[in-house]
Formats: structure tokens, C-alpha cells, sequence
């Protein structure tokens, strides 16, 4: 009856595609062939730079990665064996008694957000739910929730205000699709994940190549539908297992319903996928896990990656990127008409780390002189030029790091901006810029935050910038400039 009453229920919430006020010529019906007038709106291609932030249980036992949960009933795995090692067999301490110390007590939504828009991010977006099936927003769908257990607190309901009220957009994410087989391993001996009294949390704990029920991907669309009408988030982002064949039809319904929602709030709302095979691309927006392109895509695309190395969740052991590499690759991201969704694993207590902060903070430091070059921008007619290889595809980190000599491409209106990934200590020379490229004749060339006099001259085969004693940053550095009529 339960699942009856939920199959139900996701019929009605379909429903509102045929009740709702807006007019019949404006709804995206349940069809790729109707959702391909959807165009991915204006804030998130100017926005360029957002907040990814992976918290949950997982942060508790800190080792590891997110994925402990999982990791600690695979035998054989160091999460393992650290698990009984420190809290003893998994049968009497299981994940789920993790949650009594997932406190949250110094979690401040304020004063992230206000971390967040210092380091110069337009967007934000929490998991809301992640692999681990444990909500952190007050839910119908399940009592293992925030609100109810751990913190006993609405973390999503928290976040939206604070990050509405600075004037941010708010987005959120949710990988509940992947908790069809997470706690798998957990079955293969005698673990609390096969005790009846925790099959709502554990469950359904099935084997990935079983397909989905069609009372698990109706619970999947149930719980996406209610974040939406709950906190009105305008980016929802779904990580890679949603490209199952069985869920073709869910993934249709919400997408139909979210549009016709941002419809109706006359707001622009995104979709973020990961495989082609999940969307068509021109119906949502690409996103490449820890990794970018190595040209410009035509689409709108998106980054996700973390400031941590090991983990997205918080671990104890985690190493992390410097400001230097997150700027150089933000603005590479950029070039290519991309946005860098930037990670980061907060603490059990709700408390953000001191290198996470000081990532941002000089992240922050350098779009207030240099954002001019970043945000409302679109590709020009090429991304850059320079000898270092751009990394390309997923879990491709840009191991060779970006120098002085490298130089990326923006366009605003009818100005182009140079950046160059570093603070020369020579000439620079740009080869697209010269006159015979034909890419316009230079009329001025002003560096962004300084006052000082740029010394350049346009030859045929190159554009030449003469060196400046001083830089307004170190990290990278943008030329402004305009061609003549």
C-alpha cells in the first residue's frame, strides 16, 4: 500500500504539467523533442565560478573519502579494516552509528555564505542528499534525515535562505539514485545492513547491474520533486548513475516538471549530467567530474571539482590544491565556455578548513581586480594560446601547471581580454593578436587593476606587451583590450 500510495503520488506531482497556470503553449511536455527549445539561461553562463559542498555523515569517521560508507563493509578495503580496528565489527557499529556524532554544532549558513561571495562564487550548491541515503533536509520520504537525526536541523532549508538573502543563486544536488546499490558489500556477511530494522536506511542494497524497481526510481522522482517545490532551487545536479536505460521515463518527468517550475517562478534553472547518454545536450548542461575540455564547446559546460585531492567529504588526510592552480584553472575553464563548480568538505562540527578557507579567500582576492575578465564574458573566436597542454575529458587533473607564457581569451561586447596564467618577468609576445591574424587593429590595451601605462606594439606576426615592474596579482593577470573602428 505504501508504494502504491508513492506511485500514486508521483502520478499527481507529473499532473501538474497539464493543471498548472501557465499556458498550454509554454509547457515542456515529458519528451526530448519538447525539451529542446529549453535554453540554458543567461545567469549561469555569466556566473562562472560556484560553491560544490560535500557534507554528511561521511565526515564523521573522516578517513578515507565520501565513500567510507560503502568502503567499510567491502572486505578487503583499508576502510575496512580501520572500521573494526576503531569501532568495532560492522554487525555492532554500523554506518548508521555514525549519526549521533554528526553534531553540525558550529554549522553558521551566514557565514559560509558570506565565505562564499568573499571568494567571488555566484552559486552554491550542497548535497542534499548523497550515495549514502541520509537526507540533509527535512523530508517526507525518510526519517533518516538532518532535521530529525545528527544536527536535528533543515541544513538545505538553512543554506537556501542564507545564500537567497546575499543575492546568490542556490542550487543543490542529489545522488540518491546510486544508494540503489551502495550498501551492497554490506550483505555479503554479518553486518547491521542485513538487520530488517535498518532496511529503510540500508536498502535497497541490490547488486548495480539489477535493474531499479520501479518503487526505487519512483522514490528517486518523489524526493527530487520535493526538493524543488521545497527550496526552489534554480540548479540541480545529478551524478553519473542517473544514465540507467530503466529511468529514461523518470528522468524525462523531472526534467519536464522542473522546467515548467522555473517557468512558473520566471526564473532560469540548469540541470547538470555527467554522461551524454543521461541528457541530450542541448536539454541540460554538461558537467565534467574533476577534469575540463581542451577547446571551446559551442554548449555552456561545467567543472566540478574539489579543492581536496583524496576526498570531497572531509578526511583528516586530505591534501589540497593552491589558489594558484584553482585560479589559472578557473580562467582556463572560462576561456573554453565553461564554469568551475569548486568543492569543498566541510567538518563534522560545520566548521570549513583553514586551507579550503585560504583557497577561497585568494580565489576571492584575485576575481575583485581580475573578475572583470571572468564574469558575463563568452569565448572569443579562439580559447588561448601557449605552450603548456591543457588537460582534457574527466578525472583529468592539469598535472603541467600553467605559466606567464600561457594566455587565455574572453570577450565582452567589443572588448577581448588577454589573460595571462602567471606575472611575466619578460615581453610577452601574442600571436593571435598580431595584425596579421586579422583579429582587429589594437587601439588600446589597459592592465586590469593598475593604473600604470602599458607599453605594446601590434607587429605583423605578433603582439608584443613589454613588462611591467609591478603586478596587481601574481597568480594570473588580464589585459583589457580595444580594437579601433
Amino acid at each position: 500500500m505504501k508504494n502504491f500510495r508513492k506511485i500514486c503520488m508521483a502520478f499527481a506531482i507529473i499532473s501538474f504539467l497539464s493543471i498548472s497556470g501557465l499556458s498550454a503553449q509554454k509547457y515542456y511536455q515529458p519528451n526530448w523533442e519538447s525539451m529542446k527549445s529549453y535554453q540554458i539561461p543567461d545567469w549561469f553562463r555569466d556566473a562562472k565560478f560556484g560553491i560544490f559542498i560535500h557534507w554528511g555523515v561521511y565526515s564523521v569517521p573522516s578517513f578515507g573519502s565520501e565513500w567510507y560508507p560503502r568502503n567499510m563493509y567491502d572486505q578487503g578495503t583499508d576502510e575496512f579494516k580501520h572500521h573494526v580496528e576503531k569501532f568495532g565489527p560492522q554487525k555492532k557499529f554500523g554506518y548508521k552509528d555514525f549519526i549521533t556524532d554528526f553534531k553540525a554544532e558550529k554549522f553558521d549558513a551566514t557565514k559560509w555564505v558570506e565565505l562564499f561571495k568573499k571568494a567571488g562564487a555566484k552559486y552554491i550548491v550542497p548535497v542534499a542528499e548523497h550515495h549514502d541515503g541520509f537526507a540533509m533536509y527535512k523530508t517526507s520520504m525518510t526519517k533518516w534525515n538532518a532535521a530529525e537525526m545528527g544536527p536535528k536541523r533543515d541544513i538545505i532549508g538553512e543554506l537556501s535562505v542564507a545564500v537567497k538573502k546575499a543575492g546568490l543563486v542556490f542550487g543543490l544536488s542529489s545522488h540518491r539514485i546510486e544508494h540503489w546499490w551502495f550498501f551492497n558489500e554490506g550483505r555479503k556477511f554479518d553486518s547491521d545492513v542485513n538487520d530488517l530494522a535498518f532496511s529503510d536506511f540500508y536498502g535497497p542494497a541490490h547488486e548495480e547491474n539489477e535493474t531499479m524497481s520501479p518503487e526505487f526510481m519512483n522514490d528517486w522522482l518523489l524526493r527530487n520533486t520535493e526538493l524543488v517545490n521545497k527550496y526552489e532551487p534554480q540548479l540541480f545536479w545529478f551524478d553519473w548513475w542517473i544514465e540507467q536505460p530503466a529511468l529514461d521515463p523518470y528522468r524525462k518527468s523531472f526534467a519536464a516538471y522542473y522546467y515548467n517550475k522555473g517557468l512558473e517562478w520566471n526564473k532560469g534553472v540548469v540541470i547538470n549530467y555527467k554522461n551524454n547518454i543521461s541528457y541530450p545536450e542541448d536539454v541540460a548542461v554538461l558537467d565534467m567530474e574533476r577534469g575540463k575540455l581542451d577547446s571551446i564547446r559551442k554548449l555552456a559546460w561545467q567543472t566540478d571539482d574539489a579543492i581536496g585531492n583524496e576526498s570531497w567529504g572531509y578526511t583528516t588526510t586530505n591534501t589540497f590544491k593552491s589558489a594558484q592552480y584553482v585560479i589559472t584553472n578557473l580562467i582556463d575553464i572560462v576561456s573554453k565556455n565553461g564554469n568551475l563548480l569548486l568543492n569543498i568538505g566541510p567538518r563534522p562540527d560545520g566548521t570549513i578548513t583553514d586551507q579550503e578557507t585560504e583557497v577561497l579567500t585568494k580565489t576571492g582576492e584575485w576575481l575583485s581586480i581580475n573578475g572583470e575578465a571572468i564574469y558575463g564574458t563568452r569565448p572569443w573566436v579562439i580559447f588561448g594560446e601557449g605552450p603548456t597542454k591543457s588537460a582534457s575529458g574527466s578525472f583529468a587533473d592539469q598535472t603541467i601547471p600553467f605559466t606567464a607564457q600561457d594566455v587565455r581569451f574572453t570577450k565582452k561586447g567589443n572588448i577581448v581580454y588577454a589573460t595571462l596564467l602567471g606575472a611575466p618577468k619578460s615581453a610577452t609576445s601574442i600571436k593571435a593578436l598580431a595584425k596579421r591574424a586579422k583579429n582587429g587593429q589594437i587601439a588600446k590595451i589597459e592592465l586590469i587593476g593598475s593604473s600604470e601605462k602599458v607599453n605594446w606594439i601590434q607587429k605583423d606576426d605578433e603582439l608584443v606587451i613589454k613588462p611591467l615592474i609591478k603586478y596587481p596579482s601574481t597568480f594570473a593577470i588580464s589585459y583589457r583590450i580595444q580594437f579601433k573602428p
